[in-house]
């Protein structure tokens, strides 16, 4: 019968493994005016790490600028990277300053960049337009 030190050493060796993930996954990068969202998925969908603009520290109009989005992209490939992540494809959305900051922040935190995408969803007619005004 194991003694309470060993079994306590045994837990805490399993607690400071983490949790593993696959090699390979999905960055998606959400560029908005107003902020940058980076959220790291496994191939299925499953969120590994994720990070903010906002959540890096930035307040206000800061948070739209490609210096905050780049800090954000740093923060969530690091806590991937941590979990056994080596490759992403990115898949952009928005019209954002910090779209192409997030990318180069992925590629220099340690991530192999396959493919970059963009999926800014395009109307193809868009809404009706409203009324015209009576003045």
């Amino acid at each position: 019968m194991a003694t309470r030190q060993q079994q306590a050493g045994s837990a805490a060796a399993r607690r400071r493994k983490g949790k593993r993930v696959g090699s390979e996954g999905i960055a998606h990068i959400r560029a908005t005016f107003n902020n940058t969202t980076i959220t790291i998925t496994e191939r299925n969908g499953n969120v590994v790490s994720w990070n903010s603009a906002g959540q890096a520290g930035f307040k206000g109009s800061r948070k739209g600028t490609p210096f905050a989005a780049q800090v954000a992209a740093e923060r969530a490939a690091r806590s991937a990277i941590d979990m056994g992540m080596r490759a992403v494809t990115v898949l952009m959305k928005g019209p954002g300053a910090g779209r192409e900051s997030a990318v180069r922040a992925l590629g220099s935190a340690g991530f192999q960049v396959l493919a970059i995408k963009d999926v800014t969803p395009i109307p193809h007619n868009g809404c009706r337009p409203p009324k015209k005004r009576r003045v």
